[in-house]
């Protein structure tokens, strides 16, 4: 095999890998928007679940679900765990945010490794036609 067509072999090999760690990294990008979503909309619906819950009177039963039955509670307990609730979720949103910003970075290095290659590539073709 000649020095031309070793070296065609491991370009090919070297893209097909940066490709595949593209396409990996764009669905854990895919994950990670999509968890984001789902924590944001459980910070809503406690946000909204606990604006409710204040404007009870405070010797109100409130009850919460735990599993398949449900718990009687105090209002304050209820608004404390929701609280809990919300800012768990906030600190899971900045995680997976930070991941995304990780992933995003990481994306777009793979890019201009591609678009490297194969500049080095066209570069070597036309230094070989001369």
């Amino acid at each position: 095999m000649s020095k031309q067509g070793q070296m065609d072999l491991e370009l090919k090999k070297a893209f097909g890998e940066l490709q595949q760690k593209m396409v990996e990294t764009s669905q854990k990008l895919k994950l990670a928007d999509l968890q984001i979503e789902t924590l944001k909309r459980s910070m809503t619906h406690a946000q909204l679940t606990d604006k409710e819950i204040s404007q009870l009177p405070t010797d109100t039963k409130t009850y919460e679900s735990v599993g398949r039955m449900f718990v009687l509670k105090e209002v304050t307990e209820a608004r404390m765990n929701l609280d809990n609730k919300i800012k768990g979720c906030e600190e899971k949103v900045k995680t997976l945010e930070g991941t995304k910003a990780y992933l995003e970075r990481s994306l777009k290095e793979s890019e201009n490794n591609i678009r490297e290659m194969i500049q080095q590539r066209k570069d070597a073709n036309v230094g070989d036609q001369n």
